[in-house]
């Protein structure tokens, strides 16, 4: 698998390059963790997005040594570890980030818990890559780069695949 590392530099780039795509107001972000905490902070200043939320969810499916099929994957029941009360999210534009969206079911899945507390949820990533996207048709709405590469963040350097053993 290509790698592609990016540094400081390479960040501001995407996000100036994803500022004008941007239209209207929005009422609110709502960072998926960990992944959109630094490009959702970016971007809230950028925007002058004040009011930000954040959501955290895993798939049980993702566990290491558990095999499993692109459906099982895709339609994997989510655990949301932190999510805002609907309260919170109805009637509100809310712009979804993540920093990456490599099987989409993170985007995907905070997107549609916001569009059923009645939020109307509009999703953005660094990064968006379609040839290993659960998603067929569907794309973030909102994306600075298309890739095919494992990327690198300047925030993971320590944490990159030379560290995880995925390349020896």
């Amino acid at each position: 698998m290509r790698r592609e590392v990016l540094t400081w530099s390479d960040v501001d780039k995407l996000i100036d390059y994803l500022v004008p795509q941007i239209h209207g107001r929005f009422d609110s972000m709502m960072i998926v963790t960990r992944g959109g905490i630094i490009p959702g902070g970016m971007l809230a200043e950028a925007l002058n997005i004040t009011y930000i939320l954040t959501a955290s969810v895993r798939f049980p499916a993702d566990f290491p040594g558990l095999q499993t099929s692109p459906a099982q994957m895709k339609y994997a029941v989510p655990e949301f570890i932190q999510f805002p009360n609907d309260d919170l999210i109805e009637g509100r534009r809310i712009l979804v980030v993540d920093d990456v969206w490599t099987k989409g079911r993170n985007s995907v899945t905070v997107a549609n818990r916001i569009d059923a507390a009645g939020g109307i949820p509009e999703t953005c990533v660094l990064h968006y890559k379609p040839a290993t996207s659960l998603y067929p048709g569907k794309t973030p709405t909102y994306y600075a780069a298309v890739t095919d590469a494992y990327i690198i963040y300047p925030w993971e350097l320590d944490r990159g695949p030379e560290m995880l053993g995925v390349w020896n």
